[in-house]
């Protein structure tokens, strides 16, 4: 049904409002994500000598274990039907535009971003009908929210905002229509204007736009949702909300160690018995004419601490042991790859270990991966179903919504491994492409062309002999009795 222009500015302020509650949490991870990262669980002492020498260092594992996941999560296949045969000819075509579109960079830059910030969102749009081509964005959680209907979870709205200098802009995707909707931000405007002249929110008609609202020529909503690993009741998570407060740990220790090695790492010497020393007061002769007590800020800063009494002595600390700070450390970084399942080797905390226990640290993080392709698999099979809606193609595109989505292996072994066990799924009856699929990682097109060749060797003669040539020979039947 369609909107009024009341209705939909209204609609426009309720996502809008959502989106703006997340805006905090989201630039929290990246910064974290980036290695921005406050010195955090430090005295109020500490802080005031030191906050300025260790500001925007930090031992960033943030970045490692929000990047682990998303590398081994890569796009592979899709298959419309039941049929094992070779790709269909809309299968190649939904490859085609995925390709084209850049789907394998957007999608890795999504997947990255998502694990991060909990979401990340792909636009897809077109004129069926037309000879014009898809087009696909990628978009950034901050950026664009999907409002869905509380009882079903459909898709019954979607938002795109952005700020351009001293603009708000707010693109609103419905089933049916399409409003643009701009405004000054409340900072910015210097008219105030009564109620009854605004839209919810300021909102007014983007200024430029030929026809606005305009007809949604797809019949869906074109903005999905990418949830990173989604609970019941909470919605996605970031694969990094739970290393940040460890994070800031190790932080404190690595400056807790670098302030002691500066100030502690060598003996240091105490005067005993003696009154702090004082400055002299000159006039502007340079004659004496009074004197004050050096700042004890600075005695400390210096190095020098001076206490009193009756019998005067020199006394002396011994230095500090800095062990007891990467002790500490080294505990941290494990309980972050425990606690988010990164294997301990990318945190440096292994080395010389066979292909045996590394491939057994790891397998935590690939069963983190599979649960992940589970969330993932559902938006990707509506994002094709929107590429065949873009191209007209009604029947593909229901075809889109049963369709199996296969991705990338995220297990790695050596290439010894890989045919080892290649050669033993053969012997228990595994078809050739479910191997090349399975062991190897190759996506359907890759697949088929190795079918392809394999089937070509196989009915050229001369490549045939080649092959027979370079096959080892089979040793010769045993006589019998031996």
């Amino acid at each position: 049904m369609a909107l009024t222009a009341v209705e939909a500015a209204k609609k426009v302020e309720t996502l809008w409002a959502e989106l703006s509650n997340r805006q905090s949490e989201i630039q929290k991870f990246e910064h974290y994500f980036d290695g921005k990262q406050p010195l955090c669980y430090a005295s109020d002492e500490f802080r005031e000598f030191h906050s300025n020498r260790f500001a925007g260092w930090s031992d960033n594992w943030c970045g490692v274990v929000g990047s682990a996941a998303p590398e081994l999560t890569e796009f592979a296949s899709i298959r419309l039907g039941d049929d094992a045969d070779d790709m269909s000819a809309d299968e190649r075509e939904l490859l085609r535009d995925w390709n084209r579109l850049e789907g394998p960079a957007l999608s890795a830059q999504g997947f990255l971003s998502g694990a991060v910030t909990k979401r990340s969102f792909a636009l897809v749009w077109g004129k069926p009908g037309t000879d014009d081509e898809p087009v696909m964005t990628w978009e950034h959680a901050s950026q664009a929210i999907v409002g869905y209907d509380p009882e079903t979870r459909r898709r019954v709205a979607g938002l795109k905002a952005w700020r351009d200098d001293d603009m708000e802009f707010a693109t609103l995707y419905l089933d049916d229509e399409v409003w643009k909707f701009q405004r000054k931000p409340a900072t910015t405007s210097t008219l105030i204007l009564p109620a009854y002249f605004t839209l919810e929110g300021g909102w007014e008609m983007r200024e430029g736009v030929e026809k606005n609202p305009m007809p949604n020529p797809l019949g869906v909503v074109p903005l999905v949702e990418f949830p990173n690993r989604p609970r019941l009741g909470h919605g996605p998570i970031s694969d990094i909300e739970g290393t940040v407060a460890a994070q800031d740990a190790i932080n404190l220790m690595w400056a807790y160690l670098f302030g002691a090695a500066d100030y502690a790492s060598m003996p240091a010497r105490v005067v005993m018995g003696q009154e702090p020393p004082k400055v002299p007061i000159l006039d502007e002769n340079g004659q004496k004419i009074g004197e004050r007590a050096v700042d004890s800020d600075k005695l400390t800063r210096g190095r020098m601490l001076w206490l009193t009494g009756q019998n005067t002595s020199i006394g002396q600390y011994d230095s500090a042991k800095l062990d007891i700070f990467t002790g500490v450390i080294d505990t941290l970084v494990k309980h972050v790859g425990a606690q988010t399942k990164t294997p301990l080797n990318y945190l440096g905390a292994l080395a010389n270990v066979n292909g045996e226990t590394l491939a057994g640290l790891r397998t935590p993080l690939h069963m983190k991966v599979r649960d992940g392709q589970k969330h993932l698999s559902g938006p990707q099979r509506e994002l094709f179903r929107l590429l065949a809606l873009a191209r007209g193609q009604s029947t593909v595109a229901e075809a889109c919504r049963t369709a199996v989505i296969g991705w990338k292996n995220p297990e790695t072994s050596s290439d010894a491994q890989t045919s080892d066990a290649a050669l033993k799924d053969r012997e228990i009856g595994w078809s050739s492409a479910g191997i090349l699929e399975r062991r190897y990682g190759m996506s359907q097109p890759e697949i088929d062309r190795e079918i392809q060749r394999r089937r070509a060797e196989a009915l050229d003669p001369v490549t045939q002999q080649l092959l027979d040539d370079m096959s080892p020979p089979e040793a010769p039947d045993a006589p019998v009795g031996e």
